[in-house]
C-alpha cells in the first residue's frame, strides 16, 4: 500500500507466529482457511469457533466498529452487547483449548488494555480480523513515516508545519481559544480553532485567561495510565526465525504468553509465560539496518513500580535478560553472539522520553472508570471552551499509530465550520 506522499505499508504473511514450548508454533496467516487449519491442529471445535467469530464480525459488527472508531452514532445492539463484555470472558466462552485461548487472548492485548475489563469484548474479533486482512502491517521507514507523509500533504496544500516548537500555553480571550504560545515565546493566532494534542492531564494547566472548565478538570482528575510497558531494543547480526513442525519460519511478529501467565502478569506477579510481543521488522524493511543486520524489539507489560520496591534503574537490565532468555528458548538467531547491542526501557524510561507516556503508558491510558463509565471529555473532540478541540492519544479511539483521532477531530472541526467533511477529505 503506497500513498501519493510517500507513505508505504507492507502487509505481511504470516501475520504473527506464536512459538510453543514443545518446539511447534501456531502460525496465523492472512487467510481465514489457513489460520483455521492451524487452529484445528489443536482443536477442530475451536477452528469452527474462530470461523464463526470472524463471520459474525464481517456480518455487521465490523461496520459498527468502524462507526465506533469514527465516533459516529452506532445503534447495532449486537455490537454494543459484545463491547460491553470483557475480552477474557469472550475468549473463554468461545474457545476451549488452552493453546487457542492463549492465542486469542494474546491478540486481544494488542491495544495494551486489560482484557479482564468490561468494554474490551470486541478486541478478540477486531484484532483477529485485522490480522487476517492486513497481517502485521508495517510502515517502511518506521512509524514516523505517517506523520512525515501528513506533513508533506499539508505542505503540498500550502500549509506550514513547525516541528520542535512545543506549545505550553493556549490563550483564551473573551471565553474563546484564540492563540497558542510556544516554549520559545512565539505566539501563533488561530483564525477558527485551536486543536490540541496535549495530554488530558496536562491540558488544564496550559490554559491562560480562564478558570479551568469543569469538563477538563474532571477529565484530568479521572484519567488513569492503565497498563505500563517494558521494552527491549536490540541490534542483531541477522533476522530471527522461529521453529515449527515444518522447519524454521520467519515472521515480522511473534507472540508469547499463556492465559494463566498473562493473568499473573496483570496482577504484577512475575512468574513465567507473560504476554510478550516480538517484532523483527527488518525482515521486510531493509531501511532500518545496514547490510544483512537486523533490528529487534520486545514489548511487554510491567508495573511502573516494582512489587519488591526495587527501582527500575537497578533491575531493568536483569529483567531484559530474562525476557531475552524466554524469547531465545523458542527462537533461532538470538544467541548472545548474534546480539550486537541491547537497550532496555523500563516503564519509568518510557514515561521519561515522551511527556504523553504518563505512568509508562504508551497507548493513551484508560478511558473507562472503575465503575464502567467513560471518563469526562472522551470520546468527544469538543470542549466547553469555544474554539478549543482535542486530539491525540488521550482522545477517541486511543493510542497507537492510526491517525484516527486526528481524522475524527478534523471532521468535528469542519462540521462546526459548516464545511462538508466528506467533500474536504476527498479533495485532500
Amino acid at each position: 500500500l503506497r500513498s501519493a506522499h510517500g507513505l508505504e505499508y507492507v502487509l505481511t504473511d504470516p501475520a504473527v507466529v506464536l512459538p510453543q514450548a514443545d518446539g511447534d508454533a501456531l502460525v496465523m496467516h492472512r487467510d481465514i482457511d489457513a489460520t483455521a487449519d492451524e487452529i484445528a491442529r489443536w482443536s477442530k471445535n475451536d477452528a469452527e469457533s474462530f470461523r464463526g467469530l470472524l463471520a459474525e464480525w464481517s456480518n455487521g459488527l465490523s461496520a459498527a466498529h468502524a462507526r465506533w472508531n469514527s465516533a459516529l452514532p452506532n445503534t447495532n445492539r449486537d455490537y454494543q452487547e459484545l463491547r460491553g463484555q470483557s475480552a477474557w470472558d469472550v475468549v473463554h466462552d468461545r474457545f476451549t483449548n488452552p493453546t487457542i485461548r492463549s492465542f486469542m487472548l494474546w491478540l486481544a492485548l494488542a491495544t495494551i488494555q486489560d482484557p479482564r475489563r468490561p468494554g474490551t469484548g470486541v478486541l478478540p474479533s477486531a484484532i483477529a480480523a485485522g490480522r487476517i486482512n492486513y497481517g502485521w502491517t508495517t510502515p517502511i521507514g518506521g512509524s514516523s513515516a505517517l506523520p512525515a507523509a501528513l506533513i508533506r500533504q499539508i505542505e503540498a496544500h500550502g500549509g506550514t508545519v513547525a516541528c520542535s516548537s512545543p506549545v505550553d500555553t493556549i490563550d483564551i480571550e473573551h471565553g474563546r481559544a484564540v492563540a497558542v504560545r510556544t516554549r520559545s515565546g512565539q505566539r501563533v493566532k488561530a483564525r477558527n480553532a485551536v486543536v490540541s494534542s496535549a495530554h488530558l492531564v496536562h491540558l488544564p494547566d496550559m490554559l491562560s485567561g480562564i478558570d479551568v472548565p469543569s469538563d477538563l478538570s474532571s477529565a484530568r482528575d479521572t484519567w488513569r495510565p492503565g497498563l505500563s510497558v517494558f521494552a527491549v531494543h536490540a541490534a542483531l547480526r541477522h533476522d530471527l526465525a522461529f521453529p515449527t513442525r515444518n522447519g524454521p519460519i520467519q515472521s515480522v511478529a511473534a507472540g508469547f504468553g499463556t492465559t494463566e501467565g498473562i493473568a499473573r502478569q496483570l496482577t504484577a506477579v512475575d512468574n513465567g509465560d507473560p504476554w510478550v510481543l516480538v517484532v523483527n521488522q527488518t525482515l521486510i524493511d531493509r531501511t532500518r539496518a545496514p547490510g544483512d543486520a537486523a533490528t529487534f524489539k520486545i514489548l511487554t507489560i510491567a508495573p511502573y513500580e516494582r512489587a519488591d520496591g526495587r527501582p527500575w534503574h537497578e533491575t531493568k537490565q536483569a529483567h531484559a535478560e530474562a525476557l531475552l532468555a524466554l524469547v531465545r528458548s523458542r527462537t533461532q538467531g538470538l544467541e548472545p553472539e548474534d546480539i550486537l547491542a541491547v537497550r532496555a526501557e523500563s516503564p519509568v524510561d518510557v514515561a521519561a522520553h515522551n511527556q504523553h507516556n504518563l505512568g509508562g503508558s504508551c497507548h493513551g491510558g484508560e478511558f473507562v472508570t472503575k465503575t464502567g463509565e467513560v471518563i469526562p471529555g472522551w470520546p468527544t473532540y469538543r470542549t466547553s471552551v469555544p474554539g478549543l478541540y482535542l486530539t491525540g492519544a488521550t482522545t477517541h479511539p486511543g493510542g497507537s499509530v492510526s491517525a484516527r483521532p486526528g481524522r475524527n477531530t478534523a471532521r468535528t472541526v469542519l462540521t462546526d465550520l459548516a464545511l462538508n467533511p466528506a467533500r474536504v477529505m476527498s479533495q485532500a
